[in-house]
C-alpha cells in the first residue's frame, strides 16, 4: 500500500485565478509565469490549467521544448533570455521571445541576425532599482537602438522591487516614472507588472502583464490576511492521513528536542508527512492542520518538531480522529501562506520545495 500523501492539483482554480487577472487587468496581456515546475505545481497541471493565457513564462529552453511537445502553439517568454550564444538556434526552432538583460546577449544577437535569421520578440529589460537584472537607464537607449537597428522587435521590461510592500524604496511610482521616461520616443510595448502591482498597482501594469505566484492561489506578500478578500482559489493541495494515535500523559514530550510538552492528558495524531517531503521543519507548535470530521472538519495545531517522515497534531478539536483519518498540510482549507508564516518563510518557497517523492495527482 502507498504511502498516503499526495499533492492534488486542481486545474480549475487555475482557470478561476486567471480569470481574476484578466479582471484585475483587462487591457492587459497575460504571461502566466510557471518557472520553477510551476511553482511546484507540474507542467502538465498549468498547460491544461492555464491554457487560455497569451503566453508562458519560464527560465529554461528545455521548459519551452516540452511545451511546444506538448501542444502549446503560443508564446513563450525566456525571463532570463539565453544563457549561452550556442542558445539562440535552438530558442529560434522553438519561436521564443527572449528577455535580453546584458551587452553579451546584445552581442550575440547582432552576430545571430547577421546570419540572416529571423528576428525575435525581445523584451529589452531595464534596471530601475531592483538591481538584479537589466541595463541602467543610462545604458538602456544604447542597447534598445543596436537590437533596433538589427531588426529585433523590441518591447520595454521592468521589475518592481517592492510593489508587495508600502513605504520601501525604491517605490513602484519611482520605478514607473524612471522606466516612463526612459523610453520616451522608443516604440514597443511594455511589461511592468507582476502579481503584486496586478492586485495593488493597477495604474502600473503596461501591456503584458506578469502573474506569477497569484495564479497558484498564493499572496505576493506572504501574508493570506492580504488576499483574503482577492477571490483566489489554492490551486494545490496537499493530503495525508494520521498513520498512529498516542496518548500522552501531562509532562510528556513530544517529538526529537522534546520541543512540546503536554500539558495534561491529550491525544495526537502521527500524520505521514515531514520535512522530506517538504512540509517545513520549523514549523512552530500551532501551526493549523486541518483534519477531516464528519462534514466539515476542524483545524488542529502541530504539536513538536517535524521530523523527517512525520509530524504530530494535537486532537483536541477532532475528537473522533483515528488512524486513516483524512489531513490537509495546506489548500483549501489551510493557506499555505499561513502555514509559511508559523514557519518564518513564504508560501513561494512551500509550493517550490514539495518533494518529487510525494505523488501528485492532478484535477
Amino acid at each position: 500500500m502507498n504511502r498516503p500523501i499526495l499533492a492534488s492539483i486542481h486545474t480549475a482554480a487555475f482557470q478561476h485565478n486567471l480569470n481574476r487577472v484578466r479582471e484585475l487587468a483587462p487591457e492587459s496581456k497575460i504571461w502566466a509565469v510557471i518557472k520553477a515546475r510551476a511553482y511546484g505545481h507540474c507542467f502538465g497541471a498549468a498547460l491544461t490549467g492555464l491554457a487560455s493565457t497569451d503566453g508562458f513564462a519560464l527560465l529554461d529552453i528545455q521548459e519551452a521544448a516540452w511545451l511546444r511537445e506538448h501542444g502549446w502553439q503560443g508564446r513563450i517568454l525566456l525571463l532570463e533570455g539565453f544563457f549561452h550564444e550556442n542558445e539562440l538556434a535552438r530558442a529560434d526552432d522553438l519561436a521564443c521571445d527572449l528577455v535580453v538583460h546584458c551587452d553579451a546577449q546584445v552581442e550575440w544577437l547582432e552576430r545571430f541576425k547577421s546570419k540572416n535569421h529571423k528576428p525575435f520578440n525581445v523584451f529589452l529589460k531595464m534596471n530601475t532599482g531592483m538591481n538584479r537584472l537589466g541595463f541602467k537607464p543610462e545604458a538602456y537607449r544604447i542597447a534598445f537602438h543596436r537590437l533596433h537597428a538589427a531588426g529585433y522587435h523590441m518591447h520595454h521590461m521592468t521589475h518592481f522591487a517592492n510593489a508587495d510592500q508600502v513605504d520601501r524604496l525604491p517605490s513602484v511610482g519611482s520605478q514607473q516614472d524612471l522606466f516612463n521616461e526612459t523610453i520616451v520616443g522608443l516604440e514597443g510595448p511594455t511589461s511592468l507588472a507582476n502579481s503584486a502591482a496586478i492586485l495593488w498597482h493597477r495604474n502600473a501594469l503596461g501591456d503584458w502583464v506578469r502573474p506569477g505566484i497569484m495564479l497558484y492561489g498564493a499572496s505576493p506578500t506572504g501574508q493570506y490576511a492580504d488576499i483574503e478578500h482577492a477571490n483566489l482559489q489554492a490551486v494545490m493541495q496537499l493530503h495525508s492521513e494520521i498513520i498512529d494515535i498516542q496518548e500522552l500523559k501531562k509532562g510528556d514530550r513530544v517529538g526529537y528536542g522534546g520541543r512540546f510538552e503536554a500539558p495534561n492528558a491529550m491525544r495526537i495524531g502521527i500524520v505521514a508527512c515531514g520535512y522530506a517531503d517538504g512540509y517545513p521543519r520549523h514549523a512552530k507548535d500551532g501551526t493549523p492542520v486541518w483534519v477531516a470530521s464528519g462534514d466539515h472538519g476542524v483545524t488542529c495545531p502541530l504539536v513538536g518538531r517535524v521530523s523527517m517522515d512525520m509530524l504530530a497534531i494535537d486532537l483536541n478539536n477532532a475528537p473522533n480522529a483515528g488512524v486513516g483519518s483524512v489531513v490537509q498540510l495546506w489548500g483549501d482549507k489551510v493557506p499555505v501562506d499561513v502555514v509559511a508564516q508559523m514557519s518564518d518563510t513564504i508560501g513561494y518557497e512551500l509550493l517550490c520545495a514539495v518533494a518529487p517523492r510525494v505523488p501528485v495527482e492532478i484535477k
